[in-house]
């Protein structure tokens, strides 16, 4: 009941860019080699590397190489940026554009085509060793088909939609914009979010928080109100989050909203009632006109009443995608 009571107050919803507004499923569309290696080559190497990795952009690596992967040790997960790993006894890593400026190998060149592939709404993957990049890797995710009509669903109910991504600031602005957020904010750690949930909160009130992966965890703790998506959420996202959208459908965010919404007038309803039976049958009992067996009819007719009209919210219209989408935990 907890959930369905502060979802009537949310004023705010932050939503995860990968898996969430997008299908999660994103595919390789460049690769650039920078040095004299080839494609297939350094393609071949970044896959080897991310085969450990379970993020969607590393299974997008891996599953476009069709060679045999090297083996690889020393394997390294760089929360935020990337992975690293040790090949034929050299360290090379696989990460985003944060990266790169941190092990300080990004020059105006890199900058300049890392720049044209984030515009174009992609996520951009760079192999690099300690001193210098190997080539640059450009993956791209479908916004979910339904992703649009939830946001507009979402500002028709007054409630604020804003994108928290770890992705880069370029590519989460494009990607917003195509399902019409103006509010995006890109290139944000596990804790980064969990301070943008905190300030949200500090501005709105009320706020909830959609996501599906182990690095949304934290922000989903801190939310009013979290959401996980039930079908491709991590683990972590399911047990972290009180409601799952079982279909993935963001369109079931609205749906929910209206039934809380609801449920809050119904408990409204019911409660004024309960009360105004009390205070009159204790009025005719001052009177002297009050017996038991009206006493009974009273006490018996205010719980069928409120019973009654509870009932009333199975009847409550939603789309029809949006039935059977929701689960909320109990």
């Amino acid at each position: 009941g907890i959930y369905l009571e502060r979802g009537a107050k949310l004023a705010c919803i932050a939503l995860d860019k990968t898996g969430t507004i997008t299908a999660g499923t994103p595919a390789l569309t460049d690769v650039i080699p920078q040095g004299d290696r080839g494609r297939d080559e350094v393609l071949r190497l970044a896959a080897s590397i991310e085969a450990s990795s379970e993020h969607p952009v590393a299974r997008a690596l891996v599953s476009a190489c069709k060679a045999d992967l090297m083996p690889v040790t020393g394997f390294v997960a760089l929360t935020g940026r990337g992975v690293s790993g040790v090949v034929a006894g050299t360290e090379y890593l696989v990460g985003n554009h944060r990266l790169v400026e941190a092990t300080g190998v990004c020059s105006p060149a890199i900058e300049q085509q890392l720049q044209v592939l984030e515009q174009q709404g992609k996520t951009c993957l760079v192999l690099m060793s300690r001193d210098s990049v190997l080539a640059i890797f450009a993956v791209a995710d479908r916004v979910r088909s339904t992703s649009p009509a939830a946001v507009t669903a979402l500002q028709a109910l007054g409630v604020h939609p804003v994108v928290l991504s770890g992705d880069n600031q370029r590519t989460t602005t494009a990607v917003a914009g195509q399902v019409g957020i103006d509010d995006a904010r890109g290139e944000l750690l596990p804790d980064d979010k969990l301070q943008a949930i905190a300030a949200l909160q500090v501005k709105h009130g009320t706020v909830g928080m959609v996501g599906d992966g182990i690095n949304d965890a934290p922000a989903l703790a801190r939310a009013d109100v979290s959401f996980a998506m039930g079908a491709a959420g991590s683990d972590t996202a399911l047990e972290t989050a009180g409601v799952a959208l079982m279909a993935d459908d963001l369109r079931g965010l609205p749906a929910f909203l209206r039934i809380s919404r609801a449920a809050r007038q119904v408990l409204r309803q019911n409660i004024a009632v309960a009360l105004a039976t009390k205070f009159v049958f204790f009025a005719l009992a001052l009177a002297g006109f009050a017996t038991l067996w009206a006493a009974v009819v009273a006490d018996m007719g205010a719980s069928l009443a409120v019973v009654a009209n509870s009932l009333r919210l199975l009847r409550l219209p939603l789309t029809e995608e949006s039935q059977g989408n929701i689960g909320v935990e109990t």
